[in-house]
């Protein structure tokens, strides 16, 4: 059960309205999500404009970060939306759910990033060094790092917002991940 609205583009500011109806058109819609951050004067630009700042971290490393530390958080709307996006970005059913549980044995690098960003998001930062060197040793770079720090930052914003208000899910259920 919800514990907060999701608000109608007639509920928000002005500035918010303008962001509705970009976000409406780029994606089709505005995820509860988001327009949940619309409750804010300025949270839902802010939020939009951290993830959608340059970054070396993109694509399907992006979709890794997003669905570890979605999983480490048990966030249910963000697993469910970055199933999807995840499966845009041309991971299989069965990859969404390896990189979920925090390995991707069908690309050592993207592994290296899985298993290190679980251990950042599960740790709260305190990294195991031997994670930190198999990044490195797999060919990530410190300006890889320091993005993928930022982009769990990105996630874990919105994977707490969802834990504290419980907007509904407006994306297809995420499959449950095996134990």
């Amino acid at each position: 059960m919800s514990r907060i609205n999701v608000p109608t583009r007639e509920e928000v500011s002005p500035a918010n309205q303008a962001l509705f109806d970009n976000l409406k058109k780029g994606l089709g819609m505005v995820p509860n999500l988001y327009a949940t951050l619309a409750h804010s004067e300025n949270a839902l630009g802010s939020y939009l404009a951290l993830q959608n700042a340059k970054s070396s971290i993109t694509g399907k490393a992006r979709e890794v970060v997003n669905l570890v530390v979605s999983q480490v958080n048990t966030c249910e709307y963000c697993l469910a939306a970055h199933t999807v996006i995840g499966k845009m970005t041309g991971f299989s059913d069965e990859q969404v759910l390896e990189i979920r549980g925090g390995t991707a044995s069908f690309d050592a690098k993207l592994d290296a990033l899985a298993r290190l960003t679980k251990g950042i998001a599960s740790q709260r930062g305190k990294v195991d060094d031997s994670l930190v060197d198999a990044f490195f040793a797999a060919g990530w770079t410190k300006e890889n790092l320091v993005d993928v720090i930022v982009t769990i930052g990105d996630k874990t914003v919105t994977n707490y917002l969802h834990s504290v208000t419980r907007v509904p899910v407006d994306f297809p259920a995420a499959p449950t991940l095996a134990a």
